[in-house]
């Protein structure tokens, strides 16, 4: 139903012409994460569990998962969505902010201060090896998400070699993976940065499956090989960043 939704969409900006031939076919997804003001990560979740998603949802902005870390010492909440393109995204957040119900919850959520410290934002788009991004349930499971920056150069690089040997040997070794994606040109990272979400049983089955990968004489024979084409590491140094989290109860994926 979820691309369903977001394909209705692009056809009818399509045909008002409002799109660019490459906007008309490529879905786009936004990560945004919120820094909650100092005792108020429960009263932000509140706001998107009672108020939020059902704006969001009137407004075509196509929730895909909540979450928070585990090790949460900065009040972070990290959301994913989905738009058809980049044009119906801009549409999408203009009449959600014009929404006075949202002016309303907003303003009665933030009578005794804001909400909300800090905003990021990037757009991003799936990669061409991503599984299909959708909502979805499982007992039991953790969220990790993995942020690599790549030296100079080397963004393709790094997609060719999860695209020809990374993704089926992490489910060689049990890592399921639920999306990757790349920003979009104009976003932070563009050009730079790979982003992916996996999910395990725990933090300490993640270590197992990649204490295995790593082992792994197929994975030690595509790493050399690719780093050898590129003259050295993929990534810059501390270029990879994991965060594990947890699905909220709100969440359409958890």
């Amino acid at each position: 139903m979820m691309i369903k939704g977001i394909l209705t969409s692009a056809l009818v900006l399509a045909a008002s012409g409002i799109l660019s031939a490459a906007e008309k076919e490529t879905p786009v997804y936004e990560l945004r994460t919120y820094y909650a003001a100092p005792g108020r990560l429960n009263d932000l979740n509140a706001r998107f569990r009672d108020h939020t998603l059902a704006l969001f949802e009137k407004h075509g902005l196509t929730s895909i998962g909540y979450w928070v870390p585990l090790d949460n010492t900065d009040n972070v909440l990290v959301y994913l969505l989905a738009f058809p393109c980049r044009e119906a995204r801009e549409q999408a957040w203009k009449a959600f902010f014009a929404d006075p119900q949202w002016q309303e919850v907003r303003k009665q959520s933030e009578a005794n201060g804001k909400l909300v410290t800090k905003v990021e934002s990037v757009q991003l788009e799936a990669t061409d090896y991503s599984p299909e991004i959708k909502p979805s349930v499982a007992e039991n499971r953790v969220f990790e998400l993995r942020t690599y920056t790549t030296s100079p150069g080397n963004l393709d690089r790094l997609n060719a070699r999860f695209r020809d040997h990374t993704v089926a040997l992490f489910k060689r070794h049990g890592i399921e993976q639920y999306g990757y994606w790349n920003p979009v040109e104009g976003q932070p990272g563009a050009g730079e940065k790979l982003i992916y979400l996996l999910t395990h049983a725990s933090p300490e089955a993640a270590k197992a499956s990649f204490d295995a990968f790593r082992a792994d004489p197929d994975w030690v024979a595509a790493r050399k090989a690719s780093e050898d084409a590129a003259g050295g590491p993929l990534t810059v140094k501390d270029g990879v960043k994991s965060v594990f989290m947890k699905a909220m109860d709100y969440s359409p994926t958890r």
